[in-house]
């Protein structure tokens, strides 16, 4: 397969959404720009076209779509119930980076779903994204533009490094704005719980709707949970070289960092480190590549970089890689989840 590379950093090129709309609308997949990451786009209502991209990228069949859609009529086609809680959160975070699980009506198919009754509804901030929707039906069922368990993509770039040849068309919107995937809020068993942190915080929900609860999930090693929502299950994230972290006090977890990766260059392997601006500077050189994922003073930087990062260490041959831990005020438990998915729950306390 040919993959077509539609060019829209400058903003909406009409005819090339008329093409992606198309392409949508026939079964096929086209990758596109939201304000959190790059998604892989199928028609969400087309249980063949939503089957492929479990197959594109590899992606376990029990693992859920989320449904990208463009304005909030549109939710009441694949809801069947809509409590008043999704209501006040779309009145104060769509369009965001904000995703509700809600209890799926019969025109949503099960591969949509991951053979739940519930359907997960995203209305995302990216011109391009809705401008997309609209065009190829109004119901985009869209993970992350990435091979299964690999970092997510935030550039075009990333998107054609796993997906060319394997889907229709990518569309380049440049790098994204945010960096982490939408925050996820379960409406459907009593109290709102948060099954995926997000740019979205719990004190943000808890403003809107008093009570808010977290998924034990994300503390949790959750091999044996069945995923209600995407990221709630399976290694995600993940570079190819071993990710560990090592969390405590900083001054301590340098002093450790360093003592492993001059282990590792006394046995010849190449060791990586996951640093800030303030902190790059105290890591030893020899047989090490050092990455700065942004400054602490700077929480957006830290989440905007971080899939980024873990690509790069990709292409640096590395055999291990040590990540100090971002406990930032708002985004740390975002960041965190995803690390800790990436490091497959690997970390040093000192």
């Amino acid at each position: 397969m040919r993959t077509v590379i539609e060019t829209m950093r400058s903003g909406i090129d009409e005819e090339g959404i008329r093409r992606a709309g198309e392409i949508l609308r026939r079964g096929g997949l086209v990758a596109f720009p939201t304000e959190t990451v790059y998604g892989l786009g199928a028609n969400a209502l087309d249980e063949t076209a939503a089957a492929r991209i479990y197959e594109a990228k590899g992606r376990p069949s029990d693992n859920p779509l989320i449904v990208h859609i463009a304005d909030w009529e549109a939710v009441r086609k694949i809801a069947a119930d809509i409590p008043g809680e999704a209501r006040l959160l779309a009145d104060a975070f769509w369009p965001g980076p904000l995703t509700m699980i809600l209890r799926k009506s019969d025109a949503v198919p099960p591969a949509t779903t991951g053979g739940l009754s519930t359907v997960a509804v995203r209305l995302p901030d990216h011109p391009v994204a809705r401008a997309l929707i609209r065009a190829g039906g109004g119901y985009i069922a869209a993970p992350s533009a990435n091979t299964s368990g690999r970092p997510s993509p935030t550039k075009a770039e990333h998107v054609a490094r796993d997906m060319d040849g394997v889907i229709d068309m990518i569309i380049d919107g440049g790098d994204v704005e945010i960096g982490l995937e939408s925050t996820i809020v379960d409406l459907t068993e009593g109290t709102p719980t948060i099954l995926r942190p997000g740019y979205i915080s719990r004190e943000m929900l808890e403003g809107v709707l008093g009570t808010v609860e977290t998924d034990r999930a994300l503390i949790a090693d959750d091999a044996d949970i069945r995923p209600k929502a995407p990221g709630m299950k399976y290694r995600h994230y993940a570079p190819r070289a071993e990710l560990i972290i090592v969390e405590g006090q900083q001054e301590q977890v340098r002093r450790k960092i360093n003592e492993l990766a001059a282990e590792n260059a006394a046995r010849g392997r190449r060791t990586g480190i996951i640093g800030t601006d303030e902190s790059r500077d105290f890591y030893i050189k020899e047989n090490v590549e050092v990455k700065s994922i942004g400054s602490r003073e700077d929480e957006g930087s830290i989440a905007r970089h971080l899939y980024g990062i873990l690509r790069e260490f990709d292409d640096s041959e590395v055999h291990v890689i040590y990540s100090e831990s971002f406990e930032t005020p708002r985004l740390g438990q975002a960041i965190m989840n995803r690390l800790i998915k990436a490091a497959g729950h690997q970390i040093i306390s000192v």
